[in-house]
This record gives C-alpha cells, structure tokens and sequence, in this order.
C-alpha cells in the first residue's frame, strides 16, 4: 500500500490520513485479514470518523498482505457455532451496522481489490463506490458451502453485482475471477497487479480534483435515484438539488472559475 504523512495504527486497522485523502486497511495479514467482532466495531469507527471529517475528499479501503479479505476469522466462526439464538442476532447486527456506516459514509470509498475477496469481504468490496481490483483477485459467496446464507451483505452485494449474477453465485458459491467480476459490473477497473497503486491513485486523484461538496452530493445523488420511479417528485426533486447547488458558493465558485479560465478554489494543485 501507499505510505502516507500521518498514520494512526489501530490493532487490527492500519487508518492514514494522507492530506485529503483517508486510508482504511485491514492489517491481519497473519489471518488473511479475516474479520471478526473486534474488526467489525474498529471499521464502524474508522468509517463513522472519516465520514465526519470534513478535511477528507476520498477514503480508500484495501488490506496488508496477500489478499484484501477472506470474510469471518476462522476462531470467530468457532466461537459462534455454540452461541444461542439471541446471541448470533446481536453478532450479526453488529456487521449489519457497520456495512450501513460504511454504506452511509458520505465521501467516496474506492476500494483496492487484490487476492481474495470472500464472503463477507464481498459485503465490504460492495458497500464501496468504485472498485478497482488485479486481475489476480478472485471472488467468493462462500456462505452455502457451509449451510449458511449472505443474508447481512446482500442488500450491498446484490446492488453491486446485479440480481441475475447474484443469483448464481448466492446459490453456487462458486469461485468467480477478477475478469468475471469485471464483466458483470461488479468491477470498475481491472489492472495487473503491479498497476493497482497507481490506477486508485489516479481515481482518488479525480475525485479529489472536483467539489468537495459536489462530489458528497453526487454520492448522494446516485443512491437517492437509483431504482426510483421517474415520477413528479423524483423530477421536482432533481430540479430542486441543482437549484441548490446552483445557487451555492461552490457552485458559484465552480461557474466563475470555469468562465474565468483559472483553477477553482478547493483544487489543491
């Protein structure tokens, strides 16, 4: 991974803020990071902090080590196999919860997808904005195999995915490459391996270029929309965020800039 001005280390996350630009990474290569409950609550934090730092343009969110993440820690699942009914509820809530903040994180999340990328590494791989992965990552819904389901990761997954695709391979659990991953829309980009640094680079790089506000409001924009039917209010709706924006000191700043042939405000450059 790319190192960075300021590092804060977590005891199973690696967080840098590198200037405007947030890093989560999970940092049990020991264990191919495989997560468990202390891992759920330490990525609800980091993404609960970094979406209320308004110094942040973009998170990016990869692993240490040979994989990006092969879901549950094998201990973990050990332990859960003797928890009573309301126990595994509240377990699962917990990852429910930190899909949904990271889901709700209102700076871009692109996430850098190498190795493996399994059961719930599928939820986290899905709940980001852009994907980027090496063309040496594989992936897994690997739940059936074991007489389980991806219930909690679904919503994110089958959005990411498709619902034709999540249909196979919900039922299959079949391993699936980066290139078939890419093919059905799950994946935005697909590069060797030695290139995936500087393709997240380059797409932080973009985001980074634009309006901080706007960007937050495209974010916004895409998850409101989505699935809506083209209705009065939907059409009231969309009018209504341009007018505002429009009539906003960045989008004022943007126009002007723009006219005025110079860099805008916020472009750090």
């Amino acid at each position: 991974m790319t190192t960075s001005s300021s590092t804060e280390q977590a005891s199973t996350l690696d967080l840098r803020r590198d200037g405007p630009v947030g890093r989560i990474i999970l940092n049990r290569p020991d264990v191919r990071n495989a997560f468990n409950d202390g891992v759920i609550a330490e990525l609800t934090r980091a993404f609960t902090e970094f979406g209320a730092d308004p110094s942040l343009r973009v998170i990016v969110l990869g692993g240490h080590g040979k994989v990006f993440c092969a879901g549950a820690d094998l201990n973990w699942m050990r332990a859960m196999a003797g928890y009573s009914h309301e126990q595994n509820l509240a377990d699962a809530q917990a990852l429910e919860t930190m899909l949904w903040t990271a889901w709700q994180c209102p700076i871009p999340v692109v996430g850098r997808i190498h190795g493996d990328c399994y059961a719930g590494g599928m939820g986290l791989a899905a709940v980001c904005d852009v994907l980027v992965a090496s063309d040496n990552a594989s992936f897994c819904l690997s739940e059936a195999k074991l007489g389980l389901l991806p219930a909690t990761i679904s919503p994110y997954v089958i959005r990411a995915m498709g619902e034709q695709a999540a249909r196979r391979y919900f039922v299959t659990a079949e391993r699936f490459s980066a290139a078939q991953a890419h093919a059905i829309g799950m994946v935005h980009e697909l590069c060797t391996a030695d290139q995936i640094d500087e393709r997240v680079e380059a797409i932080a790089a973009a985001i980074v270029a634009n309006g901080p506000m706007a960007v937050r409001a495209c974010k916004r924009l895409v998850k409101d929309v989505a699935g809506r039917a083209i209705d009065e209010p939907l059409r009231l709706d969309t009018a209504r965020r341009i007018a505002d924006i429009r009539a906003s000191d960045e989008g004022r700043e943007g126009l002007q800039s723009f006219l005025s042939k110079r860099a805008p405000g916020w472009h750090l450059g």
